[in-house]
């Protein structure tokens, strides 16, 4: 029997070696959405960042993929003191991306195994923007809650301009919500800007950080409470005061008022009740002008009809008075 050939040995020994090469997974493919750092014996040789079908060193050579997406990551609940050293429970939300896979890799090898490094970095640009800025920059981001206010009472309709004037004042000027001059929003710019001064080092791109929940600690919600309602009972007060005031200021316009008017109607009741005395007068003495005894022989009736009753017992009639009631032709 014949023994192969020496070129039959080595074609087998090649096509030995191209099956082992090809069950060793020479080829990896990168999807959307990912990125990828090839490392050879430890060393990094290459990284990939598009999609595709690439070639590696079987055995030797290890592929360590990375998202490209961006990722979010929740940081610790903390208890932090604000400036005026009031405590405050935060909760935040961070987003970032892998910007630079090699260095992300040198950095921390694993995705899950970067959460504690970034954690701290998070929470530690969190408590330095907190403790140095005051409470009501940290929870409000404008300064529309005053503005609410003072609109709210210079919009009130059928007022006086300084009745309005009065109330707008009263609404700034009675509020203890403090001027914001920066707002969440530009506190959360700040703790992004913190936290990314050590992003380049770690291969990472921060995005935001955004509280999810900012609450007051158990010990001030309390207080806080109790100061809320004494201010909007101290508020109340000063609108009942100022209603009072302006009560009795329009009562008492309404009293002069009133006064003019029935003054008025008075002089003109008088005025009326003249003209038609002289009208009547000038229509009696027409009427009595006509015949003058018979006007005196009324006049002395309507005269006995008032006096008679009134009069002493009379002992002599002989008089001009009673001329009509017991004259020559009068009855006894």
């Amino acid at each position: 029997m014949k023994k192969p050939s020496k070129f039959y040995i080595l074609l087998g020994v090649v096509a030995l070696l191209v099956i082992l090469f090809f069950a060793a997974g020479p080829f990896y493919i990168i999807n959307e959405g990912e990125q990828a750092v090839v490392s050879r014996l430890g060393s990094i040789v290459a990284t990939r960042t598009e999609a595709g079908l690439y070639i590696r060193i079987p055995i030797i050579d290890s592929v360590t993929r990375f998202p490209s997406k961006i990722l979010s990551l929740n940081g610790d609940t903390e208890r932090i003191p604000t400036k005026e050293n009031q405590f405050i429970v935060v909760d935040t939300t961070t987003r970032w991306r892998i910007a630079d896979p090699a260095q992300f890799y040198r950095s921390f090898k694993t995705v899950e195994s970067s959460y504690p490094k970034l954690s701290d970095i998070i929470d530690s640009a969190t408590r330095t923007v907190i403790t140095r800025n005051r409470l009501s920059e940290i929870v409000r981001n404008s300064n529309i809650i005053n503005e609410i206010q003072v609109d709210a009472a210079s919009q009130l309709e059928g007022l006086d301009d300084d009745v309005t004037q009065e109330l707008s004042a009263l609404a700034a000027g009675g509020s203890s919500n403090e001027i914001v001059t920066k707002g969440r929003e530009k506190l959360c710019q700040e703790m992004t800007e913190e936290a990314r001064k050590n992003e380049a080092e770690y291969g990472i791109e921060l995005i935001d950080i955004v509280p999810r929940q900012i609450k007051y600690s158990d010990e001030l919600t309390e207080s806080v409470y109790s100061r809320m309602i004494k201010e909007r009972n101290q508020v109340a007060q000063q609108y009942r005061s100022l209603g009072e005031g302006r009560r009795a200021e329009w009562i008492g316009k309404m009293e002069n008022e009133k006064r003019t008017i029935e003054s008025e109607a008075y002089r003109v009741s008088e005025e009326t009740k003249g003209k038609a005395d002289a009208e009547a007068a000038a229509i009696y003495n027409e009427a009595y002008s006509r015949d003058p005894e018979f006007y005196e022989f009324w006049k002395s009736l309507e005269s006995y009809k008032s006096t008679m009753d009134s009069f002493d017992p009379t002992f002599s009639t002989n008089m001009d008075y009673f001329k009509y009631l017991y004259g020559p032709n009068g009855s006894r």
